[in-house]
């Protein structure tokens, strides 16, 4: 494993900081798409991206934003290649990530316990913790309530589901767990 230099490690928390084009409120490092820089000479780099799924329309957005931003600190070349392995998964949403949607109204993904591949199992389709005993329920950004329902699968954008809450009667997205 090549260990980055003082350099690349300011490029890439650089390259981290631009916001989501979908979620501004997010870093693209607080997402967890970011994945590395490798300096090519002294005024080149290039920065491995993870699209949050295959298809992702804001990864062109994405890309371009970190382009601009690191041709801003002086890099004469930047290329963003996409990796797709290994594969994005919400996890990868840091801590303060998951905060940062709770505050802007967004229920964050819930968090797995155990590490590793996700087991896929063919059957009806789940769609909240009242399918599963052992579940974790989505909880409401606006009150903390347990109590929410499923309106669609699909919000704003794939990635996300809307939700309402059956305390507080407010509507919000819920970004899907991957």
């Amino acid at each position: 494993m090549v260990t980055a230099t003082a350099l690349e490690a300011e490029l890439l928390e650089l390259a981290g900081s631009v916001p989501d084009p979908e979620l501004p409120v997010l870093t693209l490092h607080e997402l967890g798409v970011v994945r590395a820089l490798r300096l090519r000479g002294s005024d080149a780099a290039e920065v491995d991206l993870t699209p949050t799924y295959t298809g992702c329309p804001a990864i062109e957005a994405m890309s371009l934003d970190i382009e601009r931003v690191l041709r801003e600190h002086g890099l004469r070349e930047v290329s963003v290649r996409t990796v797709l392995t290994p594969a994005w998964s919400t996890d990868d949403i840091s801590p303060e990530g998951r905060r940062k949607l709770r505050e802007f109204g967004i229920a964050p993904p819930r968090t797995r316990e155990a590490s590793g591949p996700i087991p896929l199992t063919l059957g009806p389709t789940r769609t909240g913790a009242a399918d599963t005993a052992e579940a974790e329920p989505v909880h409401c950004p606006h009150c903390g309530s347990a109590d929410t329902e499923l309106l669609s699968r699909f919000s704003s954008t794939a990635c996300k589901a809307l939700r309402r809450c059956l305390s507080c009667r407010e509507p919000f997205d819920h970004f899907k767990e991957l």
